[in-house]
């Protein structure tokens, strides 16, 4: 049995520490960020990991892992490892030094690709067909320790992000496991990663979001696969009368079905059906799916292209809509 603290804060990380629980290891404390401000409130919400360890009765930390206060806790807690999965703060070098077995990392791409903090929306978004996730011991560098285990993942056609990273929380929990039961039998032997195939994912912006209806249809479609559900992709309403919207409203979307038969659109222009909406991008249309205009809940698209009949019928004096032409 290996003593644990587990670090750990977004919904993604909670199937990890569930499976640590399950395991022959003891996990003795909880490590997370601390409450943060959310919805229109702005009230303090506890973390995903946060509310299942108190649910599991185990003791949850929220403080900065830095200086000595950090360092005495950490000291008496006397863990064997530390399990790390999408914590959200670097650790320095008096604190990795600790835990005998480590600080051990889940990570959710095969390194070295994708090192940073958004390695599935990455994936996503550069059309990879395989991704996967790894352990391995946490250094100072970003994700660049030496690797402990990999699992690989299929990216299915139509995967979003967040469906990629759902299955990857379930089998990384698994590796996670036994990775730990490796460490503790000392059967694992740490291996430098690669110095070939090194790719960065940093952050996805809201920026990023932004759909180009310029690109092609492929490449819009894996930007709207890739940020959905966050942060989000969305797109611009053009200065319509008629549009209960600001000129340059947001409207948000989610993913897309590409229609290669439909190639008459140029890009951003929208041809609204009975079934379906249809806007263009660079080579050939995508259907829109759901979308959501401001203040709004997200609906089908057609519904929405009903209940805005002034865009399409030319009461602003130009009956040909196109998103996406007033960033702001």
């Amino acid at each position: 049995m290996v003593r644990l603290l587990f670090a750990g804060t977004p919904d993604p990380a909670v199937p990890s520490l569930r499976a640590l629980l399950a395991s022959r290891h003891e996990v003795v404390a909880v490590l997370t960020r601390a409450d943060a401000p959310a919805g229109r409130g702005r009230r303090l919400v506890p973390s995903p990991v946060r509310l299942a360890a108190e649910e599991a009765g185990i003791p949850v930390l929220t403080e900065r892992p830095r200086g000595e206060e950090f360092l005495a806790t950490l000291r008496e807690l006397d863990v064997d490892a530390a399990p790390v999965v999408a914590y959200g703060h670097l650790l320095r070098a008096d604190v990795l030094a600790v835990p005998r077995l480590g600080w051990v990392n889940l990570h959710f791409s095969v390194l070295p690709a994708w090192r940073g903090a958004a390695p599935v929306q990455h994936a996503v978004l550069a059309g990879d067909e395989v991704t996967g996730a790894t352990t391995f011991l946490l250094d100072e560098g970003m994700d660049t320790g030496p690797v402990l285990g990999t699992a690989t993942e299929t990216i299915r056609p139509r995967d979003t992000s967040g469906d990629l990273l759902g299955r990857l929380a379930t089998s990384g929990a698994d590796l996670l496991v036994a990775t730990l039961d490796a460490l503790e039998d000392g059967t694992l032997a740490p291996q430098p990663q690669p110095a070939d195939g090194v790719s960065l994912a940093p952050k996805v912006t809201t920026d990023d979001a932004r759909v180009r209806w310029d690109d092609p249809a492929l490449a819009v479609d894996r930007r709207i696969r890739a940020v959905t559900p966050a942060p989000g992709a969305w797109t611009t309403l053009p200065p319509t009368a008629g549009l209960d919207a600001a000129p340059g409203a947001r409207l948000g979307l989610g993913p897309v079905t590409p229609r290669p038969d439909v190639a008459d659109l140029a890009p951003g222009e929208v041809r609204p059906g009975k079934k379906e909406v249809l806007v263009g991008t660079a080579t050939h249309a995508v259907a829109l799916g759901h979308v959501q205009p401001v203040g709004k809940k997200p609906m089908p698209a057609a519904d929405w292209a009903r209940g805005a009949r002034g865009l399409f019928t030319g009461d602003a004096g130009d009956a040909s809509l196109r998103l996406g032409q007033d960033a702001r």
